[in-house]
């Protein structure tokens, strides 16, 4: 492969991309173009701050833009499920549905308020478009209930006006404006305490300083008080523009909009440019106050913003985001049985693998942060690899942080084993046993659950009795401390007494068998610690040799007695080693 410049003059350079001698690029690139407006003077005050300060107010859009952009919608009793869920987890604002649109979403409200299931604390919002009926429709939904907020749109964008209206600017704010008088009238006349919202529906695509016309000449129908205050909601219906472009437009529009310490000022963006949780970061540093999103980022084509990402982003900041997602599990079971979607094992801080490691070096360096705080207990969470504690959203260390597999090393292996079966292998010994997972993973093309290196572990290096093994062993204190070993052993079916003396039980074995089998090796490493508290407790001891041209053989045992698990260690090791 090669690049050619094929063109180049003051306003293009056309680089093309060659492969074996044919063209391969991306065919009517001129078609499109920015699809946004930018500000009519500089806004980047937003830049100078570092990170979001306090939570935005949250509201759930899943139970409408989530629910209407799945293939099979909620049924009463799952929406119902999952309203609940939301409450729990802390939603203070969640929007149902779109009362006028179907029975079904009609009937959901209803029983909202009918079942009195709506905490004094939660203000539930619906969607209506500024259309007589459709508003009537909504306030009849709304009869009883003790708060709501009633969010009226219609579409201002260039696209929208030109194409699917056919309006000027003038008629498209003059439906905004009758639509607001009327959300006036109807509250006043409807039993209930109701707040008002405003979107001007694909926000990116309009005008800005026509967006802002449009806002203003809602917010002159509403007249917001300290008491009663109106959201402006600036959604990104389609996402057009890069978040800093975003970010400049919500500043434009939060430094211009009349009564603006009355006014709630409000994101909704979608993921059409993967960007959703940037626009909304950004925004709030620009001078939003509140964001609509969805869990794990569900809604219409790409989605919506996740608002899990979003929450535990701040989160990962010490920030609290006044919202709980402390078990995780249990919140990404019930969003995908009601809504039949599947999280991505990537989507951050609730997929299955966001905390996975496999990567050797990973799970070494996550492996020694974990030791390090628990030696240091230091004030704040900085283990590598991890941007936050996975315990803190309901995940295990054992099950979903060290995941071993071909690519995975030493560190991992012996995290497991330590954490799981409270194995501490000498470092050159974690290194023999990962080369010896790695091999068995990459062999059944697998990941290996902790059982299964567990077993590895026992199979290949506790208690290899063949083809030599102890039968019998008796010892003699000698003076100047020294230990007379006699050591019955058998090999390949021959059995043999030897005695031999050492400066410890362990030596004098060893002596003893170097002797009768004429071998030659040196004891490296030796190793023990008990597996459980307590006098009755097994111990485990751990013994590696060198047996020429710098190789090691490794053995282990668990036994009651230390002393025999030494020298079944011992044994393993020679065994092991094929002299």
């Amino acid at each position: 492969m090669m690049l050619i410049l094929v063109s180049n003059n003051t306003s293009t350079v056309q680089v093309e991309i060659v492969r074996k001698g044919r063209y391969c690029n991306m065919k009517n690139v001129e078609k499109y173009t920015r699809g946004y407006f930018l500000p009519p003077t500089p806004c980047f005050e937003w830049t100078k701050k570092d990170y979001i300060e306090k939570a935005p107010t949250w509201c759930s859009v899943d139970l409408r833009d989530g629910n209407q952009a799945l293939i099979v919608p909620m049924s009463l009793d799952e929406k119902i499920e999952f309203f609940k869920l939301l409450v729990e987890i802390g939603f203070k604002e969640i929007e149902i549905g779109f009362p006028a649109a179907s029975e079904t979403e009609y009937e959901f409200t209803r029983a909202l308020i009918e079942q009195n299931l709506i905490p004094e604390d939660v203000t539930i919002q619906v969607l209506t478009q500024a259309r007589e009926h459709i508003i009537k429709k909504t306030f009849e939904a709304l009869k009883g209930c003790p708060r709501a907020i009633v969010h009226l749109y219609n579409s201002t964008s260039v696209a929208q006006r030109e194409q699917v209206f056919k309006k000027s600017k003038e008629e498209i704010l003059k439906i905004a404006v009758d639509g607001a008088k009327l959300l006036k009238k109807m509250a006043d006349e409807t039993e209930g305490n109701f707040l008002f919202e405003y979107s001007p529906e694909s926000f990116h695509g309009t005008e800005i300083e026509y967006a802002l016309e449009v806002c203003n000449a809602v917010l002159d129908v509403w007249q917001p008080t300290t008491e009663k205050k109106v959201i402006i909601n600036l959604p990104a219906t389609v996402e057009t523009a890069m978040p800093h472009i975003y970010a400049s437009q919500i500043e434009y529009m939060s430094t211009h909009m009349k009564y603006r310490e009355n006014v709630v000022l409000s994101l909704h963006p979608h993921n059409d440019r993967a960007c959703g949780v940037a626009d909304a970061e950004l925004g709030v540093l620009a001078g939003a106050d509140r964001i609509e999103g969805t869990l794990f980022g569900n809604g219409e084509r790409t989605g919506n913003v996740d608002i899990v990402a979003l929450a535990l982003n701040m989160y990962s900041y010490g920030v609290d985001p006044e919202l709980d997602f402390s078990d995780m599990p249990k919140i990404c079971e019930l969003y995908e049985r009601v809504t039949r979607m599947e999280i991505n094992p990537r989507s951050p801080y609730s997929g299955a693998l966001v905390f996975a490691a496999f990567s050797g070096s990973h799970q070494d360096a996550i492996a020694k942060g974990m030791q390090w705080k628990n030696d240091f207990d230091p004030e704040h969470w900085t283990v590598p690899y991890l941007p936050i504690d996975p315990q803190d959203v309901g995940r295990s260390y054992d099950a979903d942080v060290i995941r071993i597999n071909s690519q995975s090393g030493k560190g991992g292996v012996g995290y497991i084993l330590e954490q799981k079966y409270g194995l501490h292998l000498p470092a050159k010994f974690r290194e023999v046993m990962g080369y010896a997972t790695k091999s068995v993973s990459d062999h059944k093309h697998k990941e290996l659950s902790p059982e299964e290196i567990y077993d590895i572990f026992t199979e290949s290096f506790v208690d290899v009795k063949v083809p030599m093994d102890i039968t019998e062993c008796h010892f003699k204190q000698g003076k100047d401390g020294e230990i007379t070993a006699v050591v019955s052993s058998v090999k390949n079916g021959k059995t043999s007494e030897t005695e031999a003396v050492g400066n410890g039980r362990l030596d004098s074995v060893s002596n003893a068998l170097k002797k009768c089998y004429n071998l030659e090796y040196k004891i490296s490493t030796y190793q023990e610690h008990a597996l459980e508290k307590g006098s009755n407790s097994l111990a485990i001891a751990y013994v590696g040799i060198d047996y020429g041209d710098g190789k090691t053989a490794w053995g282990s045992s668990i036994d009651a007695d230390i002393i025999r698990a030494s020298i079944d260690a011992l044994v393993t090791a020679i065994n092991n080693a094929k002299m």
